[in-house]
């Protein structure tokens, strides 16, 4: 591909994208493979994103190693002559306009200034806080008490106890929608992945634990695309996980245990159930990476403060700001084929105004 008839080349044919997680870096391999150069502006020391960062264990639905899985994500990717990192760094400002933007990051104190065509933004999303004054749940008083990304770093240790003591637990609940559907909070919407990955925790946690009963309260199972038979189905009657449609509406210490109370919405009754270790499936919230660079790229957001699509379903991942894209659960809650999936497209959006100095 080259510059048409009667066009000129963009100024700099560079794509920076900010964020090296899944999203970030499905965009800037399929920028790079069209021998675009890209730079990536990571604010940790590594590439992986979350799952890196919060020590997954395993990926939903496939229980495939987060580690190696990412790994090789990251590896190919950094094989490519003309993709670089910029690790520990943010970007603080960007003038300019499509096929020509003028960035300043920041490094330790120290600034660089870098030219662009194009921008994606990866920058992500975060766990829901499930200590907010308006949860009961304990998550900041009760040692047993605790959320999904915990679970995934005790998972990931080979080690599933009760943090108050050390030992096996006997019986653990998961609480869904933490977070997410909640019109108190004003999280009105469904975080797409937690019913799959309690469901998929809660497999690993009947291997990792002899003899441990599993619960999962929940006001609807919400399975996305073929998790159903991936793992809901398989959680019930290979694993024998007790799904238990309720409101969870406090979570109390009792006995040198804890006791759940809630609403049992199938009979139609109150329920008080002991347990030993109580794991909170918190929803998908923007991350601060997010909420600073749609205020630096002066891209619009939605009311929950994820970037906002501007052309859906056609076009989901161009932003209001002509040449800069945003990916992943930047644009809201996304799993890991969401996050490569929006991430490819943009980074091929990105690589075409690069190639042919033209609007896409």
């Amino acid at each position: 591909m080259g510059t048409r008839e009667g066009e000129s080349p963009v100024p700099n044919g560079r794509v920076v994208v900010i964020g090296g997680g899944p999203a970030g870096i499905a965009a800037a391999r399929t920028a790079a493979e069209f021998g675009v150069d890209v730079v990536i502006v990571e604010r940790l020391a590594y590439l992986g994103g979350r799952p890196i960062e919060e020590n997954y264990a395993s990926l939903t639905p496939y229980l495939r190693s987060a580690e190696e899985a990412i790994g090789e994500m990251v590896s190919p990717l950094l094989a490519m002559s003309n993709v670089s990192v910029r690790y520990e760094s943010k970007v603080i400002s960007c003038t300019g306009e499509k096929g020509d933007f003028s960035i300043v990051i920041e490094h330790r104190g120290e600034q660089e200034s870098l030219s662009a065509a194009s921008i994606v933004v990866a920058t992500g999303f975060s766990h829901f806080d499930p200590g907010r004054e308006t949860q009961m749940y304990g998550y900041y008083e009760f040692d047993d008490v605790i959320a999904l990304q915990d679970l995934e770093a005790m998972l990931k240790s080979g080690q599933v106890v009760r943090p108050s003591n050390g030992e096996a637990p006997k019986r653990v609940c998961f609480v869904q929608c933490v977070g997410s559907r909640d019109r108190q909070i004003g999280n009105e919407y469904c975080s797409k992945v937690c019913c799959g990955v309690a469901s998929k925790e809660a497999i690993e946690v009947r291997l990792a634990v002899p003899g441990v009963e599993v619960f999962i309260f929940y006001i609807d199972m919400r399975m996305y695309g073929y998790w159903e038979s991936q793992i809901y189905w398989p959680a019930q009657e290979k694993h024998h996980v007790q799904y238990v449609k309720g409101i969870i509406t406090e979570v109390l210490p009792k006995d040198g245990r804890l006791l759940v109370r809630g609403e049992d919405t199938t009979m139609g009754r109150p329920m008080e159930v002991p347990m030993d270790l109580v794991v909170l499936s918190v929803g998908m919230e923007p991350s601060e990476g997010t909420r600073a660079m749609a205020g630096v790229l002066g891209i619009a957001q939605n009311k929950y403060g994820f970037i906002e699509a501007v052309n859906p379903p056609l076009d989901t991942v161009s932003t209001s700001r002509p040449g800069i894209f945003a990916v992943g659960s930047a644009l809201g809650p996304a799993d890991l084929e969401d996050c490569v999936s929006t991430g490819g497209f943009a980074g091929a959006k990105a690589a075409s105004i690069s190639l042919a100095g033209v609007g896409v």
